[in-house]
């Protein structure tokens, strides 16, 4: 081996291994950051009446949330919202379904807006709070019907619930099949489709930041154990959790099941997105259940 060649090699091999540690380190901070609790103040809706409620959730949290009430009673339907996000963003739900006649329930999931929590686990922990969004809603509701409806981790979390929710219909807007295909689908969105096989990066973590298995974060797997009515609503330009996963979970899905697909939406508000489509949609999917 020739000296230039050694300094070569020795120059190359540096540059490699310093490659491998920035990358390790971008993607421990990356994981750490999409983890992190994403908790502020929330105010309440000037043009929606509601009751600031609280409730315990087994994982350990203070669940705040709010509640409308309505005259009518219906029903109830508990609304769970997306990853960083919190229950305001749901606001022009809960009044859709107040101005309907049905109570709404709107809550933080933990380690979000109002509640406290150490961290996002993808809706592992978060399925616990949708459990004990229900059990709130019995109790201040006795024998009353209800619905969940979530959007994106709401659905998910949803989903993930297990036992699964004691409701009477599921509509799952956007939910995630699984956690390996929705870290990919996140990577090819930022970088480029070839850049997917570096999802160990991340998913490798999360039994370190979520406490729990990556298989434990299907919701595709989930749904085969529910067996009330579901509604799957999503976007065929979705490309933080693709089309044609929506068709997979729906697959797998136990009947009764509806899959609509809103043409040219991505991950984003249906409501806002084709209201005319939207609201007839999932009222008449609520007044067909909740009776």
């Amino acid at each position: 081996m020739t000296s230039s060649f050694r300094r070569w090699f020795i120059v190359t091999s540096s540059f490699t291994v310093a490659g491998i540690i920035l990358g390790l380190i971008f993607s421990w901070l990356v994981g750490g950051a999409l983890c992190a609790p994403a908790n502020h103040p929330v105010s309440s809706p000037i043009d929606l009446a509601v009751e600031n409620v609280a409730f315990h959730s087994e994982n350990g949290s203070t669940i705040k949330g709010w509640l409308v009430n309505s005259t009518t009673n219906r029903g109830v339907i508990i609304l769970q919202h997306g990853i960083h996000a919190d229950k305001s963003t749901l606001a022009n739900r809960a009044k859709l379904f107040s101005q309907a006649g049905y109570a709404v329930l709107l809550f933080d999931f933990q380690a979000h807006g109002e509640s406290i929590g150490k961290r996002i686990t993808m809706g592992f922990l978060e399925s616990r709070d949708s459990q004990a969004a229900v059990d709130f809603v019995k109790k201040r509701f006795p024998r009353k019907p209800i619905a969940v409806l979530g959007v994106s981790l709401g659905a998910a979390a949803a989903a993930l619930a297990n036992p699964p929710l004691d409701v009477q219909a599921l509509v799952l807007e956007m939910p995630f099949s699984t956690v390996v295909e929705a870290t990919k689908d996140r990577i090819e969105l930022r970088l480029s489709s070839c850049a997917r096989i570096l999802s160990p990066l991340l998913t490798l973590q999360i039994p370190l930041r979520t406490g729990c298995a990556v298989d434990d974060l299907r919701p595709m797997i989930s749904v085969e154990k529910i067996t009330v009515p579901k509604l799957f609503l999503h976007g065929t330009e979705d490309r933080e959790t693709k089309f044609s996963e929506a068709k997979d979970i729906f697959a797998h899905a136990a009947e009764p099941k509806t899959l609509v697909s809103f043409l040219g939406a991505r991950h984003e508000d249906f409501l806002q997105f084709d209201p005319i489509k939207y609201k007839p949609l999932v009222l008449n999917f609520l007044a067909d259940h909740l009776k």
